[in-house]
């Protein structure tokens, strides 16, 4: 995976860390909001999401858009198909 997709789909990440730890901490309110828990939940996808994104756009950057001159057309496109299946 080039190197900028790997340090962007880790910052993603990290700001979905964030995320579910500020959601770990909201539970332990008796009184917590419903609402806002959605609303986090909801931004921890939104992360997860990106970070999918970036790791695909990735792939296609690196192996797919290549995969021709490499010769192997053929098993680039399998391997895509089944990445497919994860976003």
């Amino acid at each position: 995976m080039p190197e900028d997709s790997r340090k962007r789909a880790s910052r993603r990440l990290a700001i979905a860390r964030g995320h579910v730890e500020s959601i770990i901490r909201m539970l332990d309110d008796p009184h917590v909001y419903c609402v806002d828990v959605l609303r986090q939940i909801k931004a921890v996808q939104g992360a997860l999401s990106g970070a999918g994104e970036v790791v695909l756009r990735g792939h296609l950057e690196a192996h797919v858009a290549t995969a021709h001159e490499r010769g192997d057309a053929n098993e680039i496109i399998e391997e895509l198909m089944e990445a497919l299946k994860y976003t």
